[in-house]
């Protein structure tokens, strides 16, 4: 799983397999041999693309280490009603453990992904990134931001942490760009810090005193109409990276994309992703 950490992703495992089986999955320790062994299936049931087989053979592996995984689907792979992903060989215990957190999570990735694939195809042909945002699930931002890679789209920061985005709270709060402009690099200076730095303008007016300060990284246009984001991005030239936000859906992503934009920061791309349909089934 390229670019997930492993100690988020065994903190996320044993908390949700602690949410579920606490004592014990009853049901299965009840009615299933302990030496009983078993084949599954993951049936998907749906059209997209897939995302979470690698985390799937994580999650069995780390039950049952001697467990055999063949999987026949990659993710990031366009999947349709009836594909068969992968099957397990495990004990029968260990399967039913599983089953639901590989299920839930691979269903909701595997909507990230799809949704990732959709908006980055129709702007495939031009100079242009679509990024995602921090409107993810709380504690499932790295998985849901690594099913984003994997359908095609970027990242952009991973959290408060790790890039600093003035926005129009921050500018309100502050009494204006500049001050906040100032403020931040005061702040990098004093605590040796070497982030990127994004400042969402409103109007042409703010985005003119963002260019007055300068020092800044990009340029976030917040709800611009289209003829003023494009005018918004010839003035912006190539001093800083541009980046177009909000009213951004399916519908009009092409033509803000054609704008000439560098950027845009899609929060559909984790807060409206569904789920793809999938069941594992144990082989009879």
């Amino acid at each position: 799983m390229e670019g997930v950490k492993k100690s988020l992703l065994d903190a996320f495992i044993n908390a949700a397999l602690r949410e579920d089986i606490k004592d014990g999955d009853h049901t299965s320790l009840a009615c299933i041999e302990k030496e009983a062994r078993d084949t599954a299936k993951l049936l998907v049931k749906d059209t997209g693309v897939i995302a979470g087989v690698d985390f799937a053979e994580y999650v069995f592996k780390k039950l049952e280490p001697t467990c055999h995984f063949e999987r026949f689907i990659d993710d990031g792979t366009d999947v349709k009603y009836g594909d068969i992903a992968f099957e397990i060989t495990a004990s029968s215990q260990v399967i039913l453990k599983g089953e639901r957190l590989v299920l839930n999570t691979m269903q909701r990735l595997s909507g990230v992904s799809t949704m990732s694939r959709t908006f980055a195809k129709i702007v495939e042909d031009l100079p242009v990134t679509i990024l995602d945002t921090r409107k993810t699930t709380p504690l499932l931002r790295f998985l849901e931001k690594w099913a984003v890679r994997i359908g095609g789209s970027s990242n952009y920061r991973d959290g408060l942490y790790d890039w600093i985005m003035i926005k129009d709270n921050h500018v309100d709060a502050c009494g204006s760009i500049g001050n906040a402009i100032q403020k931040v690099k005061d702040y990098l200076k004093t605590n040796n810090k070497d982030l990127g730095i994004t400042v969402e303008v409103r109007n042409l007016e703010e985005l003119n005193s963002v260019l007055e300060e300068g020092g800044i990284t990009r340029i976030m246009l917040d709800n611009f109409e289209l003829d003023q984001l494009k005018r918004a991005v010839g003035i912006i030239g190539k001093r800083f990276e541009s980046e177009a936000s909000g009213g951004v859906n399916l519908e009009t992503v092409r033509a803000i994309a054609e704008t000439g934009v560098d950027f845009i920061s899609v929060g559909a791309l984790t807060h409206s992703a569904g789920s793809l349909d999938m069941s594992l089934k144990i082989k009879k």
